[in-house]
């Protein structure tokens, strides 16, 4: 009789562990991804990295902002893997509240620059996006223009169009600056932009091409990103504001364009932390790289794929080699200087 309870025990111990196998099987085969990003571009490669991993991708879209404070707020608890988002200084921010975890990966450290990537891989980058100055060839000639700091020259006074300094991609260009040339310079900068403005800052940035087209202003500064889907528009007005503009990499004579990333992390407390870095890794591939710079108008980090036919229409150019950790570090700064500034 012994022997039979015996039997019938360890048979249902074998059967449990097969249950639990098979949950956590099934915990595997999936991967909670909380993303900024909502382009056509990342659902299609969601879609192939399902079929190709037979890892089910959920996707929680809202803005960079509601993600963090949702991770934050949930804690341990929170089923967040990936947090993916626009801009180097939303990743450093995400890190710096704990957010984040370090990634071990081969491919990764091999395949992003180190400058496009936490020194600690918390986040790596996956896709560039170069800050330039677009202008009315009927009122500027390429050859007067050429760095950022120039911009508060007296001649651009009351030609130049910029969005405000709540927008994180004005805050990081100014981080750069203070990074590159100290407090001091980037306070003067930030001033003589303010004092060459066409007007007061607002819209955003598809909007300072269109100032520039309507006659608003001569010269703004904007991402290349927003040119490539102006030029891509259903709107016609949207794709004559494309091509009523041309495009100046700035300080190509010096440290280079500034650029910004988006970028992805593996969340502190994955509940699929291996499938996680499958995740980050497959969209920094070859195949997803050539997605990003087709169907997104965005420039690759993997080295391997070269940029879009229409951005390499528009040159190569020489970008400010600074790591990206440092928009982040000196966010508070920039906004402070703004504030000083009188950049509203």
């Amino acid at each position: 009789m012994k022997k039979i309870i015996s039997v019938f025990v360890i048979a249902l111990l074998v059967l449990s562990c097969k249950k639990e196998a098979k949950k956590e099987e099934k915990k595997q085969q999936e991967v909670n991804v909380y993303t900024h990003r909502h382009y056509k571009a990342d659902q299609e490669l969601f879609a192939q990295f399902e079929k190709e991993s037979g890892i089910k991708v959920n996707v929680v879209n809202a803005k960079a902002d509601e993600l963090i404070q949702k991770m934050t707020i949930e804690g341990e608890q929170s089923p967040a893997d990936v947090l993916i988002t626009v801009d180097a200084g939303r990743l450093v921010r995400a890190k710096d509240k704990g957010l984040l975890q370090s990634a071990t990966s081969e491919f990764l450290n091999n395949t992003i620059p180190s400058h496009l990537k936490d020194v600690d891989n918390n986040w790596f980058a996956l896709t560039k996006r170069a800050r330039v100055m677009v202008y009315n060839p009927e009122k500027v000639k390429e050859n007067e223009l050429s760095s950022y700091e120039d911009l508060t020259n007296e001649k651009w006074n009351k030609r130049v169009l910029i969005r405000s300094s709540g927008n994180i991609y004005n805050q990081s260009l100014l981080a750069s600056i203070i990074a590159n040339l100290g407090e001091e310079k980037a306070e003067t900068w930030a001033k003589g932009i303010v004092a060459n403005m066409a007007r007061s800052p607002k819209g955003n940035d598809r909007d300072q091409v269109k100032a520039v087209v309507a006659g608003e202003g001569d010269v703004a500064i904007v991402n290349t990103y927003y040119i490539g889907k102006l030029l891509n528009s259903k709107d016609p007005e949207e794709v004559k504001a494309g091509k009523g503009i041309k495009i100046f990499f700035p300080n190509q004579e010096g440290r280079g364009t500034h650029i910004n990333v988006s970028g992805a992390g593996v969340a502190k407390y994955a509940p699929n932390k291996e499938n996680a870095i499958k995740f980050i890794e497959f969209l920094a591939s070859e195949k997803a790289q050539k997605v990003f710079a087709k169907t997104n108008y965005e420039y690759p980090v993997n080295t391997k794929i070269a940029p879009s036919d229409l951005l390499a229409s528009w040159g190569t150019f020489k970008e400010d080699g600074l790591s990206l950790t440092q928009l982040g570090k000196n966010n508070k700064k920039a906004v402070l200087t703004f504030d000083r500034a009188g950049w509203k």
